[in-house]
């Protein structure tokens, strides 16, 4: 071990940022360490920072561990007293490489997240080991959903300038990647703080047109209230742009999605998912849904569930509702956790069985698949495609099209087109 280490957890932005730390850290000079990246969505994904963290010490007893993310920038005295820890980094300082060399009696370097006005592009020239990379145009949240503690770790809705983007994935097309996730914690926000305030959907327009080299694009979680009549016609009309969306829903019931102060109510988001997919039929989409919210009753849990069919989702991210200390949620009424778990599971096998629907649908056609490892990837769906051949004799890398052979589940089998 010499170079560091990053161990990453969360979302896709911490994928791009576990590539700017890496770079940072190792300019600065940092040798023989473990940065743990962590995640504060849930407890659950705190305890498993912690885990991590014992982890990483028993292997590498003599290592320097810094801990950074968004549980750390909330918690940074927590972390900083565990035993295995060299260095806390709050979401700022992680950025910046002489952070994780500064003196020994500095253990933790956090500051107020919410002071932070501007947000600068890091170029970052490739993502280790993967074959898609991605690119952060957004961070922050302006938005205060009751359940939500990740604000108060990212701070306020910052933009990157559009000419920074244009420059990292124009960088990233030159290096061989040929397709782009965009990345942030709330990306339909993107554009109100900086000068004349380009939309997202003005900001992909300029990029796709300044970088047609580039053969597939990806956006990461958007929040349906904030796609505009501009934005959805760039995602009906725009072929580069992948036909697979992710959305931030977390209930199928008013009055929960109310109780969660989202902005959005369950007519628009079924509205929204017919009016894309009836404009562009092979659009899929994904949702992040809560299980167990506060006060939810079961009547309110089964339109949750209904939501699956109403909106056609594919893919869900499914959450057992997890208090986080701070939040108004946290003083409501709970749901006992056993609970909390049934309804994720009923969820869970729901969503499981839309996938295994979708997936069965999709063979005998053909696809566009983007090689992640030999003989898998994913196709424009974002659909796991396996190849019928020893991985030996299959492409390594690049755009292929694949005749879909079967179904299994949770992936494609295809072969090479002629």
């Amino acid at each position: 071990m010499n170079a560091p280490q990053v161990i990453n957890f969360g979302c896709r932005l911490n994928a791009y940022e576990a590539e700017v730390m890496r770079a940072q850290a190792q300019n600065a000079g940092l040798r023989d360490a473990v940065i743990v990246n962590t995640c504060a969505v849930t407890g659950e994904a705190v305890r498993q920072a912690r885990q991590a963290i014992r982890k990483a010490r028993r292997q590498h007893p003599d290592a320097t561990i810094v801990v950074t993310g968004c549980a750390a920038q909330l918690e940074p005295e927590a972390f900083a007293a565990m035993e295995e820890v060299d260095r806390v980094l709050g979401n700022r300082e992680k950025l910046h490489g002489e952070n994780f060399v500064a003196p020994q009696d500095q253990k933790i370097l956090v500051d107020d997240i919410m002071s932070v006005e501007k947000l600068a592009g890091h170029l970052v020239p490739g993502f280790d080991g993967r074959a898609r990379a991605f690119v952060q145009v957004q961070q922050g949240c302006d938005h205060r959903c009751t359940f939500c503690i990740i604000p108060f770790a990212r701070g306020p809705s910052l933009s990157v300038p559009i000419p920074a983007i244009i420059a990292q994935i124009q960088a990233l097309v030159d290096n061989g990647y040929e397709e782009v996730v965009l990345t942030g914690v709330d990306i339909t926000s993107y554009g109100h703080d900086l000068l004349g305030q380009p939309n997202l959907g003005h900001m992909l327009g300029q990029l796709l047109a300044a970088v047609p080299e580039l053969p597939r694009l990806r956006l990461s979680s958007l929040d349906a209230v904030e796609i505009d009549p501009a934005l959805e016609r760039l995602l009906l009309d725009e072929e580069r742009v992948m036909p697979h969306l992710h959305l931030s829903l977390q209930s199928g019931d008013d009055l929960i999605l109310k109780r969660m102060a989202r902005r959005h109510g369950r007519d628009q988001a079924v509205d929204l998912c017919q009016r894309l997919r009836e404009g562009r039929p092979e659009m899929v989409f994904g949702a992040d849904l809560i299980a167990g919210f506060p006060t939810e009753t079961e009547a309110q849990f089964q339109n949750s569930l209904a939501l699956i069919d109403d909106c056609g989702l594919t893919y869900l991210h499914v959450f057992p509702y997890s208090e986080r200390p701070g939040t108004p949620a946290a003083r409501m009424p709970q749901v006992p956790g056993p609970e909390r778990r049934r309804r994720a599971g009923l969820l869970r096998e729901k969503g499981a069985s839309a996938l295994a629907g979708f997936l069965a649908g999709q063979v005998g056609g053909e696809r566009r698949m983007l090689l992640e490892r030999p003989g898998l990837g994913r196709s424009e769906q974002f659909a796991l495609i396996q190849l019928d051949q020893p991985a030996a004799l299959a492409p390594t890398r690049g755009i292929v099209t694949v005749r879909i052979l079967a179904a299994k589940p949770e992936r494609l089998i295809g072969q090479l087109a002629p």
